[in-house]
């Protein structure tokens, strides 16, 4: 993994070091394998990686029963995502979700007794079998619509989504081995601890800070593919997404929003439990705990983040150009860099806009101090770090039109600085009331908010205290390490694996599991008394809550993804 996700799980590998972890790692490009291993602390047994972004055909050559029985399986899978879905809890809605994971295992077990799929999934012979789903009787109107092209395209798509059901990671030198399975995404990222649970009975905990099927639907627009196409890949990325929810032990989204998107494909609410993700608080400590004199430059509003299209910079340079009429002295300081091809044209785009809408300022226009608006990068002379960001402005702003967790916002609250966003994702169960918030694509309404905390240094040092005291409480690895140790005991406690355990010469050890794994009540309960180790349940004389196992898991913990 990268990004924030990527320093996510290290700090979580790091921070957990009463457990034993194996890691692996899917990674999406080659420039990701390039970049290495980070170096791993001791409680990581091993890293096992697989490319996703390439797949050689395996040689694997299927018989005449292989070839009948890999048909009939992808048939199956074909007709459950070619067909018109329901409401998630609608009886024919969950009769397609039986056979949409049926058909998926019946794949998952080809691959494990033939060797793999990367033919098969290629082949003529899926292709027209996804044909026939198209066009059986029950397919929905727009999968009817498909042609040839758009079928390529859909095959092509669920072949590499469908790769990690050819990996060797099952056995039990591998995911078999583990007591808990982390999958750190869903969607296809998830497969590898899906396929766990149905081999293995391993428990599967899919932590999702960015909702897969959402970004799915969102990279997937109207401009990159067919109606045909983006139909078929929806229907099949939501069964897959319904799968994972319905298998995994405890589901762990990151905010409210992404809880909402889980519960309406079918996750059961009371195997939801929610952890915001933890920022390293030491980091922005001394910006957030300087003296108010010291804290910022009076009038400037300070944007960070990676450009891209769904920040909308756009509407906050128009809504600049009603803060200048208003505060002359203001300015605006743009932090971040391009994020990808499409980044760098937003970029250039944004700066040209910034020289249109102050024309008599426009040379210098990407210098500090020549101009109202500035464009820098972390690491300049202005901005060496990102502390020193936050730390140039009186009011940080975020003017996205999409997001899902809003990192910067938090990273503003750590720093005690008076925000205002757009209402888009999470961003008011992250700042609550420490913020004004906004309607998207509305200029007016952004400037009116930045105007309003620009006139009134009082009322945003109130803001700031407050935001900082809400991240020090809600968003601190601290609190996202603990939380996940609490839920990784509760899963093992809950769902023993049922393995027989070897000594060194390969018999069955005796007693090797601890007997209160296996006692069938509720772990938990308002009555139940705490019993010492080694007193039978009976001498309590009542309802027994029986006292969880060892902490520390006899085999190692599993987080698929952790590695990048």
């Amino acid at each position: 993994m990268s990004g924030d996700a990527g320093l996510w799980c290290d700090r979580l590998v790091r921070g957990l070091a009463q457990h034993e972890f194996d890691i692996h790692a899917l990674s999406r490009s080659r420039a990701q394998e390039d970049a290495g291993l980070v170096p791993l602390p001791d409680q990581v047994s091993r890293v096992r990686t697989a490319p996703l972004w390439r797949a050689e055909d395996d040689g694997v050559s299927y018989g005449r029963r292989t070839r009948r029985r890999f048909t009939e399986c992808y048939a199956e899978l074909a007709e459950a995502v070619c067909t018109a879905p329901g409401a998630p809890t609608d009886a024919g809605s969950t009769l397609l979700a039986d056979r949409f994971g049926s058909a998926l295992y019946g794949l998952a077990e080809l691959a494990r007794d033939e060797g793999g799929l990367t033919g098969a999934l290629r082949s003529d012979t899926a292709v027209r079998t996804l044909e026939r789903a198209c066009r059986a009787p029950g397919a929905s109107r727009t999968a009817r619509e498909a042609r040839v092209p758009d079928l390529l395209a859909v095959a092509a798509h669920l072949e590499r989504a469908l790769r990690p059901l050819s990996l060797d990671w099952y056995g039990d030198d591998g995911l078999a081995a583990a007591d808990l399975c982390h999958a750190t995404a869903g969607g296809p990222a998830a497969l590898p601890g899906l396929l766990a649970r149905h081999f293995s009975g391993v428990p599967l905990l899919v932590t999702e800070y960015g909702v897969q099927l959402r970004s799915h639907y969102l990279t997937l627009g109207p401009d990159a593919a067919a109606p045909a196409v983006r139909a078929l890949l929806a229907a099949f990325h939501g069964r897959l997404a319904t799968e994972v929810y319905r298998r995994a032990a405890i589901l762990t989204p990151g905010n409210a929003h992404a809880r909402r998107w889980q519960e309406r494909c079918g996750a059961d609410r009371t195997r939801i439990r929610t952890v915001h993700p933890g920022l390293e608080a030491a980091r922005f400590a001394e910006v957030g705990e300087a003296p108010a004199a010291d804290r910022s430059e009076p009038d400037t509003l300070v944007w960070v983040g990676p450009v891209e299209p769904t920040k909308d910079l756009v509407s906050l340079l128009h809504a600049f150009a009603e803060v200048r009429r208003e505060r002359p002295t203001a300015r605006l300081r743009v932090v971040g860099s391009p994020a990808g091809p499409e980044g760098e044209v937003y970029l250039g785009h944004c700066r040209v806009l910034a020289a249109q809408l102050f024309p008599d300022e426009a040379e210098g226009v990407h210098a500090v101090g020549d101009n109202p608006v500035s464009f820098e990068e972390i690491g300049g002379p202005e901005v060496p770090t990102l502390p020193d960001a936050y730390a140039s402005g009186a009011v940080v702003v975020l003017s996205s039109v999409v997001e899902g967790f809003p990192i910067t916002l938090v990273e503003a609250m750590l720093c005690a600085r008076a925000t205002v966003s757009t209402d888009v994702g999470a961003v008011v169960e992250a700042i609550g009331g420490t913020g004004l918030v906004v309607p998207p694509r509305n200029p007016r309404a952004l400037a009116e908010a930045c105007v309003a905390l620009l006139r009134d240094p009082e009322r945003r040092e109130r803001l700031g205290a407050a935001a900082r005291a809400r991240a020090l409480e809600l968003f601190t690895v601290e609190q996202n390490i603990a939380a996940f140790h609490g839920i990784y005991l509760e899963i093992v406690s809950r769902c023993p694996v049922r393995r027989v355990v070897l000594d060194a010469a390969g018999a069955p050890l005796p007693f090797a599991a601890p007997a209160e794994a296996h006692v069938p009540v509720h772990w938990t309960g308002p009555t139940a008394p705490v019993l010492p180790r080694g007193v039978p349940a009976w001498a309590a004389g009542g309802p027994v809550r029986a006292t969880p196992p060892n902490p520390r898991p006899t085999a190692p913990l599993t987080a698929p993804e952790t590695a990048r």
